[in-house]
Formats: C-alpha cells, structure tokens, sequence
C-alpha cells in the first residue's frame, strides 16, 4: 500500500531542492498499467511529448497548466482526462500529480 500523502510531501520536498524542479517516482507497474507520482517547483515543467495511449492527470496538491490542443488548469483534487495529442505540463505552484497510464496495447485492442 502506498501512503500518497507522505510520498507527495517528499517528492515536493526532493523537486523544491533539485537543480531540475522535479521529482518522480513510478508507484503502480501492473500490465500495461502504470502510475507514476511527478512534483514539479513553480514554474518548471515536463516539455511538449506524446501522449500514450490512455492517460489521465490528478492533481494531488498545487496547479499545473496542461497544453496542447488547448490549454487547462488542474487543480488540487481535479482529475483532467489527458488527450491523445501532443502536450506539456507546467507547475503554475509547487504541484504534484497522479499520472495514470496504459501503454503497450496495440491500437483497437478490446482489452482497455
């Protein structure tokens, strides 16, 4: 069992004190499916990439600006479906979020 309160408050604690602004750590690797934790310093980001092929954001704490085909906010306790297009995040305040993904199913595959 993972204690996401506690993991969020040290990862924001690592990303706050990192050259880079950020920290993550992949907390579900089952099949096909993963969820990793991401914390991101005011002001820092993951730049523009790929979406996999289903994937959704859920903000934990702080504000984080997703781009792409158009731009949203998410904010603490909101959950944001993320597209299939390409996209950025950026931390808007010290952020951290859930990001839950599926990959490697090959497209049309009745099992998602």
């Amino acid at each position: 069992m993972v204690d996401l309160r506690r993991v969020t408050d040290e990862h924001l604690g690592t990303a706050r004190s990192s050259p880079h602004g950020r920290s993550a750590e992949l907390l579900v690797h089952d099949g096909h499916l993963r969820q990793t934790l991401i914390a991101l310093r005011a002001g820092e980001g993951l730049g523009e990439h790929n979406s996999p092929q289903a994937a959704s954001l859920h903000v934990l704490t702080g504000r984080v600006r997703v781009s792409g085909d158009h731009e949203t906010e998410v904010s603490t306790g909101e959950l944001v479906v993320l597209t299939h297009q390409r996209h950025a995040v950026a931390a808007v305040e010290d952020s951290a979020f859930l990001l839950t993904t599926v990959t490697g199913l090959p497209d049309g595959d009745p099992t998602i």
